[in-house]
């Protein structure tokens, strides 16, 4: 049997730099980025793909905000749907390219994915997760007078609008994710999924909020029983005195020894927290598995054991 990972792609898998990217742009990066996850599926894995989305469902956001007055504003849940089926159809595309560069006929398939969310989930008072592009301070605290957005700093790479970030309760599509998986691969919970919440009549309703992406990949991998969760960033190693003369980048981490750099404050919020913390959520539910923090490049090298920061329980 094949061994079952989820890959989380972060931001600079779809574009690069802190601009805003083009469609076409993002469409080069994103060749780059299946060239890599084409060469984990050539190693055996049976994969699905979870994919970030703050700088492009910030733009579509921008974007419809700035058309008002010749049509409505999409609600956010909507954008969050619109930015899930572009980055889907540029990694559709792009991965099948690659592979067929292989020779290797795999079908890759995108699924608007729904991800229910807590209507009282604490998140939605305390706004963390970036979306759209950075700003200087100046431009940041201007937005936010004006549009009435919460702007906060990006560790230390700029200003940037957040919005809450609710944590993933259940994916609604999972049984057609679960069907597809034996012979497709699946890009999934885009974006983190797009939010909704369950009412009392059982209906679904969108929210104003992006689920991060790391804990919707944790929670896929949780219920395919993935053999193995995988985060890709901008990093090779996850690090402790993070870009001071100090730093020091860590190879492994135990559940413990997670939980100790947490409290110590060593992992920003809306950065390498939240990967950490999804990491640490797979192995305490799956004790004898792995979960791995690396950056895109160094993805097949740290699957080799080579390189990157694995998490395991002891």
């Amino acid at each position: 049997m094949a061994e079952k990972i989820v890959i989380a792609l972060g931001g600079n898998a779809l574009q690069s730099g802190k601009g805003a990217a083009t469609a076409e742009a993002q469409l080069e990066v994103v060749k780059n980025t299946c060239e890599r996850v084409a060469e984990i599926s050539n190693m055996g894995y049976e994969i699905a793909v979870v994919h970030g989305n703050g700088p492009q469902v910030g733009r579509i956001v921008m974007a419809s905000e700035a058309a008002r007055e010749v049509t409505p504003a999409m609600p956010f849940d909507v954008c969050g749907a619109m930015s899930q089926g572009y980055i889907g159809y540029h990694i559709q595309q792009a991965l099948t390219y690659a592979l067929n560069k292989q020779n290797r006929d795999i079908p890759v398939v995108t699924v608007a994915t729904q991800v229910i969310v807590d209507e009282q989930d604490p998140a939605f008072n305390n706004p963390t997760k970036p979306i759209g592009p950075f700003y200087s301070e100046e431009e940041a605290k201007a937005l936010a007078e004006e549009k009435g957005w919460t702007v906060k700093e990006d560790a230390g790479r700029g200003w940037r609008r957040v919005v809450a970030s609710p944590k993933p309760r259940e994916i609604v599509e999972i049984d057609a994710v679960k069907q597809l998986w034996d012979k497709t691969i699946v890009i999934t919970c885009g974006g983190g999924g797009i939010p909704v919440i369950e009412k009392m009549d059982g209906h679904l309703e969108g929210v104003a909020a992006v689920i991060d992406k790391d804990f919707a990949a944790e929670l896929l991998a949780e219920k395919v029983e993935a053999d193995m969760l995988i985060i890709l960033t901008e990093v090779e190693k996850v690090a402790i005195n993070f870009n001071k003369p100090d730093q020091q980048d860590l190879s492994h981490m135990t559940l413990k020894e997670a939980a100790g750099y947490i409290e110590e404050g060593q992992f920003p919020a809306g950065s390498m927290l939240p990967k950490v913390e999804a990491a640490m959520k797979f192995v305490r539910m799956y004790p004898s598995k792995k979960a791995i923090i690396t950056s895109l490049d160094k993805a097949v090298d740290a699957l080799n054991g080579e390189t990157g920061t694995v998490i395991t329980f002891n």
